[in-house]
């Protein structure tokens, strides 16, 4: 299989982009990241952001976008934005409570991903979700995720967020298997049950079991690291996380 390529998700540096996007996007692609994933625009135009990332040569591989903006007329504005990015992956980062509170609320919630996707479909573009730690959490004696994922159509990308998975007591390597074909963006983020600031690499998740399931019957397409809690400047925590990636994977 092709080797698959390495993205940092930019709200691991969201407070760099928010001070100085150009010269943080540079920084990214510098350390050896190959495309970026957007969390916000930093109230730059889609034309101005393409501009920036193919000037450093990073590819836009994703972008994460609130539920309203997939709602109603809105869903065209969102895909335009984002196709002129150069991508047409649109994942939801979390929800409402309105939409998880309860076992059937998720139903609703899955039925409604549906509804979207055919939509987006019809522009060319593809929507998914990306879990936090209680969507493997027990409600109302059920699993979010699995209810989520078995009731949402194959066209909806389920992207998984590693390290949140095992906090929440999930098994990242069996919801690859479960949910094949649909991981096509997979969140790179450690899991350490006594330190939420440690580097890709450094805590117990099984990576050499995750990508081999990713590369397997994920169908993933991207790698896209993420990092939220920091013990030492966030730019340096992204690039110790590739650094120690790259290890991992041999390279």
């Amino acid at each position: 299989m092709a080797r698959i390529p390495i993205a940092l998700q930019l709200y691991s540096v969201r407070e760099d982009c928010g001070k100085d996007l150009p010269g943080t996007l540079k920084a990214v692609a510098d350390m050896g990241y190959e495309g970026v994933e957007f969390a916000g625009y930093y109230d730059r135009s889609a034309e101005e952001l393409r501009q920036m990332c193919d000037e450093l040569k990073l590819v836009v591989v994703g972008t994460h976008a609130r539920i309203d903006t997939l709602l109603g007329d809105e869903l065209e504005v969102t895909v335009a934005f984002n196709r002129t990015l150069g991508h047409n992956f649109l994942i939801v980062p979390g929800l409402a409570d309105e939409y998880r509170a309860t076992a059937d609320a998720w139903r609703a919630t899955a039925s409604t991903f549906n509804e979207i996707a055919v939509k987006a479909a019809a522009l060319d573009a593809r929507v998914g979700y990306h879990n936090h730690r209680h969507e493997f959490e027990t409600l109302d004696g059920e699993i979010p995720w699995d209810i989520f994922c078995a009731g949402t159509d194959v066209a909806v990308i389920t992207q998984l967020d590693v390290g949140h998975c095992m906090r929440g007591g999930g098994d990242p390597v069996a919801a690859l298997h479960k949910y094949a074909g649909r991981a096509q963006l997979v969140h790179v983020k450690e899991f350490d049950p006594a330190d939420e600031t440690t580097l890709v690499g450094d805590g117990v998740v099984p990576w050499d079991k995750v990508f081999e399931a990713c590369e397997t019957v994920g169908a993933t397409e991207w790698y896209v690291v993420e990092h939220e809690r920091y013990a030492a400047p966030p730019l340096e925590c992204v690039e110790g996380c590739l650094r120690n990636l790259l290890k991992i994977r041999g390279e």
